[in-house]
């Protein structure tokens, strides 16, 4: 699904990230890319807690249904894609240092958080035989 973000900035502040289907929901970044970068995974996390208290997924607005909405004034809307069928898990891995950066420096060059980057990469490099049979996220 993607759901409708506000990408702000107030003086002195850093870039935000506000979603109008999910208020309270909010992420921010030291620059705007930052802030757009990590607005999948916020959602994500916040989705995942809705559903884990028993809460009802809202359906995405349209943007005629924010058209109006005060928040965007001096923000700029896009669309934030995120899955909401299946839980995500948290987990560590072991690496170096140097392998980490080069990681966030690819997983930035390619819009994606550290975490969706390390997915991707993974399952992009399975036989093709096993692609389709595991739902790829």
């Amino acid at each position: 699904m993607e759901y409708i973000a506000y990408l702000h900035k107030d003086r002195k502040s850093d870039y935000g990230v506000s979603f109008p289907d999910f208020p309270g929901c909010i992420t921010a970044g030291r620059t705007l890319d930052e802030a757009r970068r990590l607005a999948p995974e916020a959602l994500a996390l916040h989705i995942k807690g809705m559903i884990e208290d028993g809460e009802p997924i809202p359906e995405p607005s349209t943007v005629d249904d924010v058209a109006g909405d005060p928040a965007l004034k001096g923000a700029v809307a896009f669309l934030v894609k995120v899955d909401v069928g299946e839980r995500a898990e948290r987990f560590n891995i072991t690496a170096r240092r140097s392998q980490m950066e080069e990681i966030d420096r690819l997983a930035e060059r390619e819009g994606l958080t550290r975490s969706a980057y390390m997915v991707h990469a993974a399952l992009a490099k399975r036989p093709s035989s096993e692609r389709n049979r595991t739902r790829n996220p």
